[in-house]
């Protein structure tokens, strides 16, 4: 749903901001966030945050930010509002005010070059955050809880025999089911600091260049096993289809110079235990999203949606599950070339 002019100028205000103008920015899923310019030249980010998130992330995000940038890497950082607030509270919406960051967040890798600066970036950001002490606000404990989402899925089977397109989903949702029973046990990893969600449109790359600058969309900071973040940067950055096309592809053409990227960067710092499950870590997560996206093809509670290329928020989940499922099914045909590419990258 649109949100008001005149409720936006008020948010504005509140960052001392009047007068600035705003435009729609990037197609994130959860948050609704708008470019700023403002009357003194300023770019800047403004973000309603889901409120899935607890406001106290913002703090996590502050924390974070300085940290990153204590230790020279580049990040955007909390504006606070003119009360001195990290975010502000209105009409029961959380927003906040960042720092703009200029470069561009590609929806997929262009090749090879890209593929392999992502990997250097998030190993960079793992190994900078990696002695970062901080009890985080938002732990999002069972993220990648894999059985859990597909108990959801199961559940919306079941509670949902009445939606209009439930006879178009639910052969979608029982092969997501079926491949779930075809997957690699993981192995019982400790957990490090992560980004959460290191897809590839939460990298900035700098336009001229082509080197990835940093991450953004930080609420999802926290706590996990490598092998999870690894296999969810993996599933997004290796599709060069990305998210809303059903036919997916898990490129080895893409992995080998991203993971190639990522070894450098994490080289002496990455255990071997965790280097072995990033492949299954990749399958599974594959797997888990597309589950999470045909459970909510039913539920329609979670994901944004794109309603000029879909009607229904429904559609278009089915349509993101279709795709991840394909791009399992791509990994699994290629797993002997994919595990020779782990082996000639193992640090």
């Amino acid at each position: 749903m649109p949100i008001p002019p005149d409720r936006l100028d008020a948010i504005l205000k509140e960052f001392g901001l009047s007068g600035a103008s705003l435009v729609p920015l990037g197609s994130g899923l959860i948050n609704v966030t708008f470019g700023v310019d403002a009357a003194d030249g300023r770019r800047l980010v403004l973000q309603r945050v889901n409120p899935i998130f607890p406001p106290e992330v913002n703090r996590d995000i502050d924390v974070l930010t300085r940290h990153l940038s204590e230790v020279g890497m580049v990040t955007p950082s909390i504006v606070p509002t003119r009360s001195g607030a990290l975010w502000l509270e209105s009409q029961g919406e959380v927003w906040r005010l960042m720092t703009h960051v200029a470069g561009v967040c590609p929806e997929a890798l262009d090749g090879a070059t890209q593929a392999e600066e992502a990997g250097r970036l998030l190993a960079e950001f793992h190994r900078a955050v990696g002695d970062l002490d901080h009890e985080f606000a938002n732990p999002r404990l069972g993220v990648h809880d894999t059985a859990r989402h597909l108990r959801i899925l199961e559940r919306a089977l079941s509670e949902h025999l009445g939606h209009a397109r439930f006879s178009a989903i639910e052969p979608l949702a029982r092969e997501i089911l079926e491949a779930a029973g075809t997957l690699p046990e993981l192995p019982t990893l400790p957990d490090r600091v992560v980004h959460g969600d290191p897809k590839i449109n939460n990298i900035i790359f700098d336009e001229q260049s082509g080197r990835a600058l940093c991450l953004v969309d930080l609420d999802t900071i926290g706590r996990m096993p490598l092998s999870l973040e690894l296999g969810d940067a993996f599933r997004s950055w290796c599709n060069p289809a990305g998210e809303d096309i059903a036919d997916g592809q898990f490129s080895a053409d893409l992995f080998e110079p991203a993971l190639r990227g990522y070894a450098a960067g994490a080289a002496g710092w990455i255990e071997e235990h965790e280097w072995r499950a990033i492949l299954p870590a990749t399958h599974t997560i594959l797997i888990e999203l597309a589950a999470r996206f045909c459970a909510d093809a039913l539920n329609e509670n979670y994901f944004g949606w794109d309603p000029e290329r879909f009607a229904t928020r429904s559609e278009h989940n089915h349509v993101r599950a279709a795709g991840q499922l394909a791009a399992a099914r791509s990994l699994q045909r290629q797993e002997k070339r994919l595990q020779d590419i782990v082996e000639r990258c193992r640090v």
